[in-house]
């Protein structure tokens, strides 16, 4: 139990941590992504939901633009459609690109 306990302080300590280091953009960025992604994804460095911090390994992070800015559609119904503003897209990309470091 306290090991879990200790566990929990120590990704919450790192999440804030994390945050801090962050630019302005990026610190938006990942307001964004933990408001409207998380539910699904893992965001940050850890999790086992489908992982954001593997995106860079697939696809130039830069390529999502568009794809942000246009909405995302998906095979998946369980993924809403939404799109980003130009502001919002910056951010989400600054974001992303924290987590190729």
């Amino acid at each position: 139990m306290k090991a879990g306990i200790f566990a929990t302080a120590l990704l919450t300590f790192g999440t804030v941590a994390q945050a801090q280091a962050l630019e302005p953009a990026e610190q938006r960025g990942l307001v964004f992504v933990r408001t409207h992604c998380s539910q699904c994804h893992a965001i940050e460095m850890v999790g086992v939901a489908p992982p954001f911090r593997t995106l860079h390994q697939r696809y130039p992070v830069e390529t999502l633009e568009e794809a942000l800015g246009e909405g995302i559609l998906t095979g998946r119904p369980a993924m809403p459609e939404f799109r980003l503003d130009p502001g919002q897209v910056g951010d989400v990309i600054a974001y992303l690109k924290t987590l190729e470091r």
